[in-house]
């Protein structure tokens, strides 16, 4: 039988490996390769580019061979081309040590500044080669180190960059302990209502930003001042640009606090762009199934007098003409994609060259500089780990 293949991530280690078996392993529309390199990955060396398992998805033997390796070459912006981030305080990834790993693209890091001072700091990267990860890896970079200091959003910390070259590879936070919303355990209060609505005002109105992705998950109560804080702006809009149908923040605001309340997550199931907010406000009576400081009743008719004087006439208007709107740069290409490669020969023997992206072992057979971000497996395991390639 015909023999195929699927590359899988492995966000635990941040490398790939493929998987290698017959047709009959890998029917269609089924990520069978994840949970076949689930059971071994952590036991396979550095070295290891490839498997081959057999129709049972049993090991049967290793390939050590660079040619195996698909690896796509991630270009990082070197912090001398990146202009807009020239005011950004950084810090070199070898400075970070990693205590653990909260999840795909984000480690809990320590490191001393410049002062000996220890900051605990969330450690955001992305180390996937995909036109639309990496435009939202810059957008999220610039936006959070244009946005003035506020109460209800996780501070920006500095731009990490890898040692050798000094290239961009991500960004710090500073680290908060708590909890997030979606943790039931925590009583809900009133203020919290009140401190998102404001701060969506602020975004969506002073600075002409839309989160995007307001959810329980995403808003963090700071165990030091029991404020929410805002976090995760990597679908964020500016303006018009990336603006996305059933992603506005009033709709977001009304089902991350129809959750918390009821407890009720049939909602955060179904597409944005399938989700109204006549949802859950045409719900008469939400049926309270967590503890809250004050009265449902109270907790809704805020609600919706925020909503109503967020739907008035010129809404969409305020937004795009905020006063204070923050603007930024489009991601500029990199100019390792400019160095042209060879891509085989045509039926005349003709080598065909061209530019763009490549796979890691093209760039490094051209001599460009490839940061690698492979590292031991961790000992207890959080969450998803592996991915297939065809994941955005």
């Amino acid at each position: 039988m015909t023999e195929t293949h699927c590359n899988v991530w492995d966000w635990d280690r941040l490398r790939m490996v493929k998987v290698k078996g017959t047709a009959k392993l890998f029917p269609p529309d089924e990520d069978v390769e994840v949970p076949i390199l689930a059971q071994f990955a952590d036991y396979l060396s550095a070295e290891v580019r490839a498997v081959i398992v057999d129709d049972d998805g049993l090991l049967t033997r290793i390939s050590t061979d660079p040619e195996e390796d698909d690896t796509p070459f991630v270009a990082y912006l070197p912090i001398s081309v990146a202009e807009s981030l020239a005011d950004c305080r950084t810090i070199q990834y070898s400075k970070l040590q990693e205590l653990d790993r909260l999840g795909p693209g984000v480690d809990f890091s320590l490191y001393e500044d410049e002062f000996g001072i220890p900051h605990k700091v969330a450690f955001k990267f992305n180390p996937l080669n995909k036109p639309l990860r990496l435009q939202m890896a810059w957008n999220e970079l610039n936006l959070l180190k244009s946005l003035p200091p506020h109460p209800n959003i996780v501070p920006f910390g500095r731009v990490v960059l890898e040692d050798v070259e000094s290239r961009v590879i991500g960004f710090t936070t500073k680290y908060i302990p708590g909890r997030t919303l979606d943790n039931t355990n925590i009583p809900f209060r009133f203020e919290w209502m009140r401190q998102l609505t404001q701060l969506v005002d602020f975004l969506n109105l002073e600075l002409g930003i839309m989160h995007q992705d307001i959810a329980p998950r995403n808003l963090l109560i700071d165990p030091d001042t029991n404020k929410i804080l805002l976090f995760d702006f990597n679908w964020a809009a500016y303006g018009k640009k990336r603006l996305l149908d059933g992603r506005d923040n009033v709709t977001g605001v009304v089902f991350t606090l129809y959750e918390p309340i009821t407890n009720d997550t049939l909602f955060a199931n179904i597409p944005h762009w399938n989700r109204t907010i006549d949802m859950v406000q045409s719900i008469s009576e939400w049926t309270c199934n967590r503890e809250l400081d004050s009265d449902v009743s109270k907790f809704r008719n805020f609600l919706n007098d925020w909503v109503a004087m967020r739907k008035s006439d010129g809404n969409l208007e305020r937004y795009l003409n905020a006063p204070n709107r923050l603007t930024w740069p489009d991601l500029p290409t990199a100019p390792d994609y400019n160095v042209p490669f060879n891509l085989g020969k045509t039926l005349d023997e003709e080598p065909i060259w061209r530019t763009g992206l490549r796979l890691r072992r093209t760039a490094m057979e051209l001599g460009q500089y490839c940061f690698r971000w492979e590292r031991p497996p961790q000992n207890a395991k959080q969450g998803q780990k592996w991915h297939s390639q065809t994941d955005v």
